[in-house]
C-alpha cells in the first residue's frame, strides 16, 4: 500500500476482514516457532510492563526496610520511570542495528539480573541505581514486541494479534498493584525484584534459541548519534523528572524542577536539530508525516492519561479515604483486569469486522462514563460503588486501544515499524506522566478551595456547626474532650476536601475522554481494500 494511501485511511487489518494481500486465503502457514518465539517476547513485555507499577502499594515497606526518608522513597519507581522513557524511542534504533534476536535477549537478561541487584539492595541509594537499570534495560523489550508483530502477523492475521499486545499494555500496570500486594504481605518487599529471576532467565534462554526474523544492519552503528542519543536522555529524563517532581514540589518555585527545566527545554533543541541534520538520527521522526501514525499517536497520548491516571486515582482515594491496606487495595483494582482480559477478544472482532472508528469512539465514551459515575463519589463508597466504573474503564480501554494501535502501526511500511513502536509507546508513556503531573497538580490546588470553602462554612457563628462540636465534645471521655472534638472534626473536615478534589478530578477526564470521543468523528470512513492491496 502507497504511502499517500496510508495517510489518508485506516489500516487494512481493520478495514476488511478479508481483503488485501494479508488476507488468510493468500497468506503462507505461520512458523510455529516465530509463533513461540512471540509468545514469550510477550512474556518479557508483561514482566517489563509489571514492575512499572509493582512497587506502588509497597513503597512503604521499602521505605522500612531501607531506613528511607519520605522523600526519597518515590524515587524508587520514579527512577524507573526515567530510564524507561529514554530507553523506548532507543530501542528503534538498537533493533535495526543490532537486530531483535540480540536486543531482546540481551534486554531479558540485564533486566533479571537488574532485578536480582534490586532485591538484594541494602540502601535507598543502591535500590535506585538498580531500579534505573531495570527500567532503562525493560524499556527496550516493549517497543520490540509492537514491533516484532506487525512484522510476524502481516494483513488480517493483526486482527488476533492487536487485542493480544494491547491486553498486555493495558493489564500489566492494572494488575501491578495487586500482585506487588501480594507478595508482599504474603513473603517480603524483597520478592517484588526476585519473582523475575525464573521468567527472566527462561525468556532470555528462549529468545537466542527462537528469534531469527529479522537481520542486524550494523552499518548503522558507524554513525551512530552520541550526539543525539545525550540531547534524548537530557530532554526526556529531564522533562520525567519535572513531571513526577513537580507536583510534590510546588513546580518551578523549586531550584532543581526549575533547573531541570532548562536542561530539558536546551535538550530539547539539541535533540530536534540532531533529528533533522545527522546522517543516521538516533530516532527518526518521519513516520509523523503519516496521518494514521499521528492520529493514533494522539489517541495513545490520551489512552496514557486513562491508563496510568486511573491506576493511580483510584489506589489513592482507597489508602487515603477509606484507609485499604496493600492487599485491599490490590482486590478491589483486579477487577478492571478480569474486566480487560474478558474483553480482548471481543474488542479485536469488533474492530475488524465494524468500521474501527465505532470501537475506537465506543472505547473513550465508555472512559468517560466511568469517570462521570466517579465524580460523585463520596467518603463511603467501597468496593461495590466503585465496581461499575472498574467495568466501564477496562472495557473501555480495550476497546480504544486495539484500534488505536492499528491505526498507528498497522499500515506502516516494515522498515519504519521498529522505529515508529517506539515512538508510539513513548506518547502512551509521556501521556502517563502528563497526566498524573496534571492530576496531582488540579488535586492539590482544588484541595486548597474546598478546604477553604469549607473553614468559611464551618466556624463559631454557625449553629449547624457548633451542635455538632458540642455533640462530638460529649462523645469523647477527658477535660480535653473539646479539643479533641475540633480536631476530630478538622479531619471530617479535611477528608471531605480531599473526596470533593478528586470528585473534581474525575469529572475533569470525563470531559477529556468525551472531547477524545467527539475527535474521532473526524477521522475518514475507512475505504474499502482492492485485491492486492494491503498493510505491507
Amino acid at each position: 500500500m502507497s504511502t499517500a494511501t496510508t495517510a489518508d485511511a485506516l489500516p487494512a487489518s481493520a478495514r476488511s476482514p478479508t481483503g488485501g494481500a494479508g488476507s488468510a486465503a493468500r497468506l503462507e502457514p505461520l512458523d510455529r516457532t516465530k509463533v513461540v518465539a512471540f509468545v514469550v517476547m510477550c512474556f518479557g513485555m508483561f514482566m517489563a510492563i509489571l514492575d512499572i507499577q509493582i512497587v506502588s502499594a509497597s513503597l512503604s515497606e521499602i521505605q522500612a526496610g531501607l531506613s528511607a526518608s519520605a522523600d526519597e522513597i518515590p524515587w524508587v519507581q520514579t527512577s524507573y520511570l526515567v530510564a524507561e522513557v529514554i530507553a523506548i524511542p532507543l530501542s528503534g534504533f538498537l533493533s535495526r542495528a543490532l537486530g531483535t534476536r540480540t536486543v531482546f535477549s540481551v534486554a531479558a537478561a540485564g533486566f533479571t539480573l537488574a532485578s536480582v541487584m534490586c532485591g538484594f539492595s541494602s540502601s535507598i541509594n543502591e535500590i535506585i541505581l538498580w531500579r534505573a537499570l531495570q527500567g532503562f534495560i525493560g524499556g527496550g523489550m516493549v517497543p520490540t514486541v509492537f514491533a516484532s508483530a506487525y512484522l510476524i502477523f502481516p494483513g488480517s492475521r493483526q486482527k488476533f494479534v492487536a487485542p493480544i499486545i494491547g491486553l498486555i499494555a493495558t493489564l500489566a500496570p492494572t494488575i501491578g498493584p495487586t500482585i506487588g500486594g501480594y507478595v508482599t504481605e504474603a513473603l517480603s518487599w524483597h520478592w517484588l525484584f526476585f519473582i523475575n529471576i525464573v521468567p527472566g532467565i527462561a525468556v532470555t534462554v528462549a529468545m537466542l534459541a527462537l528469534v531469527d526474523f529479522d537481520q542486524p544492519d550494523y552499518s548503522l552503528l558507524e554513525n551512530f548519534d552520541w550526539w543525539g542519543l545525550i540531547s534524548m536522555a537530557g530532554f526526556l529524563g529531564a522533562l520525567e523528572y519535572v513531571l513526577e517532581e513537580g507536583p510534590r514540589k510546588d513546580w518551578f518555585d523549586d531550584q532543581a524542577i526549575a533547573m531541570m527545566a532548562v536542561v530539558s527545554a536546551v535538550s530539547a533543541v539539541v535533540f530536534f536539530w540532531r533529528v533533522l541534520t545527522a546522517k543516521a538520527p538516533i530516532v527518526d521522526l518521519s513516520a509523523f508525516v503519516n496521518r494514521n501514525f499521528a492520529i493514533g499517536s494522539m489517541f495513545s497520548f490520551v489512552l496514557g492519561i486513562g491508563l496510568y491516571g486511573l491506576t493511580y486515582l483510584y489506589p489513592v482515594y482507597l489508602a487515603e479515604v477509606r484507609g485499604y491496606n496493600a492487599q485491599m487495595i490490590g482486590d478491589t483494582m483486579f477487577v478492571s483486569g478480569i474486566a480487560m482480559f474478558a474483553t480482548a477478544p471481543i474488542a479485536g472482532q469488533v474492530s475488524q469486522r465494524f468500521d474501527p472508528r465505532y470501537a475506537l469512539i465506543g472505547g473513550f465514551i465508555l472512559f468517560a462514563i466511568g469517570t462521570w459515575q466517579m465524580s460523585s463519589v463520596t467518603t463511603d463508597w467501597d468496593f461495590w460503588e466503585i465496581f461499575w466504573p472498574q467495568i466501564f474503564r477496562g472495557i473501555g480501554l480495550m476497546f480504544a486501544i486495539v484500534p488505536v494501535t492499528n491505526t498507528a502501526l498497522g499500515t506502516l511500511p516494515p522498515d519504519r515499524v521498529k522505529n515508529a513502536s517506539g515512538l508510539f509507546n513513548l506518547t502512551r508513556n509521556l501521556g502517563g506522566a502528563i497526566g498524573l503531573a496534571v492530576i496531582n497538580t488540579q488535586i492539590n490546588d482544588r484541595l486548597d478551595l474546598h478546604l477553604a470553602r469549607l473553614h468559611e462554612s464551618i466556624n463559631w457563628a454557625r449553629v449547624p456547626a457548633t451542635e455538632a462540636l458540642s455533640h462530638m465534645a460529649q462523645a469523647l471521655p477527658g477535660s480535653d474532650a473539646q479539643l479533641k472534638a475540633l480536631k476530630q472534626m478538622m479531619g471530617l473536615v479535611r477528608q471531605q476536601a480531599v473526596v470533593m478534589s478528586f470528585a473534581d478530578v474525575f469529572l475533569m477526564l470525563t470531559v477529556l475522554f468525551l472531547v477524545l470521543a467527539g475527535l474521532g468523528v473526524l477521522m475518514r470512513k475507512p475505504a474499502p481494500v482492492a485485491a492486492g492491496a494491503g498493510g505491507h
